[in-house]
Formats: structure tokens, sequence, C-alpha cells
């Protein structure tokens, strides 16, 4: 009986000491990882170890005193385990928390800069559109110059020649003597002349009479035949009358149109017309020609 009293104690002497070492070690650690940070104190200007980390805090120190058991104690309790892994967990909660707020902030960072370099290309793009149109509209300045300093240089020719006028086209009509009636051929060389100067500007016609005889019947009647010349292109072709202009030369010489005849007499009448003409109907084809061209440029596309 007395052998299994002392077998019972020993017994629990026995699992009692693995429970007082571990709490024993337990205080001690406390008490040492109390008593150690102020103890040691860093000397140094370099950052310190809680400066250092993500999170600010001091990095976790691994034990340095061993318990009864020594680093592994084989009859550790959930409640040690939890105490000695619970700063672990505390510290890896903190950095997932922290890696968590960084990874929003690097996404928000991340947007701002996208539509930064949206909105940047944005302003390019409207920027090189205002610099073509200002491109496009100084060339059709450039042209419209070009064109102004064409016309002013046309019409300074025109003005220096206004008075000048070049035959473009001549007509003959012979009468028979003592006639001053229109035949049909006269009539047909008269309508093409008039279909020729039809809506034309800048243009005279000059008709000039000439009629065998002498003296003042002969000016009679070189004019009565002009004269039935100017009726019918008046009459017939609406020619104004302040565009012809009448001559009875009467019986004077007809010069020869090469530069080696003679001048002679001619037998009965003739009425010589000449269509002469200016730079006018020139500088209206030539204005009218840039400014379809700028209505053109103008319209919008």
């Amino acid at each position: 009986m007395k052998n299994r009293t002392l077998f019972a104690v020993l017994l629990a002497l026995i699992l009692a000491a693995p429970v007082f070492a571990q709490d024993n070690s337990s205080s001690q650690d406390n008490s040492s990882s109390q008593t150690q940070p102020a103890a040691t104190q860093p000397a140094s200007t370099q950052p310190t170890g809680a400066q250092a980390t993500a999170t600010g805090k001091e990095p976790l120190q691994p034990e340095t005193r061993e318990g009864f058991w020594g680093r592994v104690n084989p009859f550790a309790r959930k409640k040690y385990v939890a105490r000695q892994t619970q700063p672990i967990r505390d510290r890896i909660n903190e950095l997932d928390e922290l890696t968590a707020a960084n990874s929003k902030a690097i996404k928000d960072t991340d947007a701002r800069a996208q539509a930064g370099i949206q909105l940047a290309s944005a302003k390019a793009s409207e920027a090189d559109q205002h610099a073509i149109d200002a491109g496009n509209k100084a060339t059709v300045a450039q042209q419209s110059a070009q064109q102004a300093t064409t016309r002013i240089q046309t019409v300074e020719t025109v003005v220096g020649n206004i008075d000048q006028y070049k035959a473009s086209n001549q007509t003959e009509i012979r009468f028979r003597p003592g006639q001053t009636v229109l035949s049909k051929s006269a009539k047909d060389a008269l309508d093409e002349m008039g279909n020729t100067v039809k809506g034309q500007h800048g243009y005279i016609i000059e008709v000039q009479g000439f009629a065998s005889g002498k003296g003042q019947v002969a000016i009679e009647n070189s004019q009565k035949m002009a004269e039935s010349v100017v009726r019918y292109l008046v009459l017939n072709h609406e020619i104004p009358v302040y565009r012809i202009y009448l001559v009875g030369m009467g019986n004077a010489p007809v010069t020869g149109t090469d530069a080696d005849a003679k001048t002679k007499r001619i037998s009965g009448g003739r009425v010589e017309i000449s269509l002469l003409k200016n730079d006018l109907e020139q500088l209206a084809s030539s204005g009218s020609a840039p400014a379809t061209t700028m209505d053109q440029q103008q319209q919008p596309k």
C-alpha cells in the first residue's frame, strides 16, 4: 500500500514538472522581453528596426532563453502555442492590411495616370487638328494673295491698253452702182458678225462706206450704204448704237492689203465692217475665274 502511494506521488511530480517549467519559462520570457528594450538602446544614427519595417514596429525577436525542455516543449498546451504564435499572426494580419492598402493606392494612382494620359492625348490631337486647320487657312490665304497679285497685274495691263483696239474680224459688202439695199449674201455676212459679238464687252464696230462718183454725191451714196448696214445690225442683232462708228468715205482711194499694193479707186459701192476689241473681255474672264475658285474653297466640306 505504501509502495502504491509513493509511486502515485512520484508520478504526479513527474507530470507537474513540465507544467511548472513551462509557466516558469513563460514568466521569465515575459520579464526578459520587458527589461531588454530598456537596457539596449542603439547609439547609431541609422534607422532602427521599427523604422526599417513596413508596419513601423519592431521586428519579432526569436527567443534567446530556453525553457526546461529547450526550444521545443513536447508537452506544450494550446494556450501556450497560441500565446507564442499570436504576435506572428498579428504581424501577418497587419502586413496583409498594408499590402491591400498599397494595392489600392497603386490602382488609384494607375487610374489617375491613365486618365491624365488620355486627357493629354486628346489635347494633343486637338492641337494637331488646330495646326492642320491653320495650315489649310494659310495655304488658302497664300493662294488668294497670289490670285490677287495676278489679277492686279492683269488689271494694270488692261488699264494701260484700254484705249487700244485690235481688229479681230473684218467683212466686206459690195453694192451695185446706185444700190443701197442689202442682198442675201450681205445679210448672211452681217448675221455671222452679229452672232460673234453677242454677249461680249469691250468692242466697237467700224463701218466705212465707199462709193464711185465724184464730190458730194459719192459721199452721200457711201453714207447711205453704210447706214443700211448699221440699221440691220441694230434692228436684227440689238447691237448698241454707241458701239458703232459710221463713216462715209465717198470715192476715197482704197489701200490694198498687201504692202506693195497700190491705192486704187473702186467701181460701184462697197462697205467695209471691222470688229475692233480691247482687253476688257479678257479682264472680265480673268476676274470670274478667281472668284469661282475662292467660292469653291470657302464651301464647307
